[in-house]
């Protein structure tokens, strides 16, 4: 278990958000960060500070990534044609972790990395065991058949706290779902805003 795993709620309160907008979250309770110094006056942000924010709001809400893979996926953006907060987007909702938490198939990102990590699910009837790899547009991911009466996987699929994606075709009473399209950030279903330019403009400039 990693340190952002184990603390994931610590994320939600530094950045004052819900960023996963679960009910657990402890900004339903407190909006203040964390810390004895947490209830002082908000200092205003310098434009650095802000796209620090935005990118780590980004960062954290896929779960364990690193700043590295983070970097990577950011740097192949760039490469990509059209815009680059799009393309990085599109890029982060690709990863399988990412697509097996959109398809409700587990309640949180933290837990679609160890489910894949574990080996719970195929793609087009191939084992993959990599969060980190790239789903396709038309790709059928799906639990298999022993972990389809997994406690985890049975509290997703029947929770009411969030709506599959629109570019996902998923038929939950086969735990299947078909990747049909790579989204742009109108597409995705983030519980907070996203500013995936202001992320573009930080590593432009660091």
């Amino acid at each position: 278990m990693t340190k952002r795993t184990a603390a994931k709620y610590k994320i939600d309160r530094r950045m004052g958000e819900n960023i996963w907008g679960r009910p657990k979250s402890p900004v339903n309770r407190r909006e203040y960060g964390p810390g004895v110094h947490g209830q002082r006056r908000k200092q205003k942000l310098s434009d650095f500070g802000i796209q620090l924010r935005a990118k780590q709001k980004l960062k954290g809400y896929y779960g364990d990534l690193t700043e590295k893979q983070f970097r990577r996926i950011y740097a192949e953006a760039v490469r990509v044609n059209g815009d680059t907060g799009e393309n990085l987007i599109g890029l982060l909702e690709r990863r399988l972790d990412a697509v097996v938490y959109r398809a409700k198939f587990v309640p949180t990102v933290f837990a679609a990395r160890q489910f894949v990590n574990h080996g719970h699910v195929t793609v087009n009837g191939k084992k993959v065991n990599i969060p980190s790899y790239r789903v396709q547009e038309g790709d059928v991911i799906e639990v298999r058949d022993r972990s389809k009466q997994m406690a985890l996987v049975m509290e997703a699929l029947g929770s009411s706290e969030r709506d599959f994606a629109d570019y996902l075709t998923v038929d939950a009473s086969k735990m299947r779902a078909e990747f049909v399209r790579t989204p742009g950030l109108a597409d995705v279903p983030y519980p907070v805003v996203m500013e995936p330019n202001l992320v573009v403009e930080f590593y432009a400039k660091n």
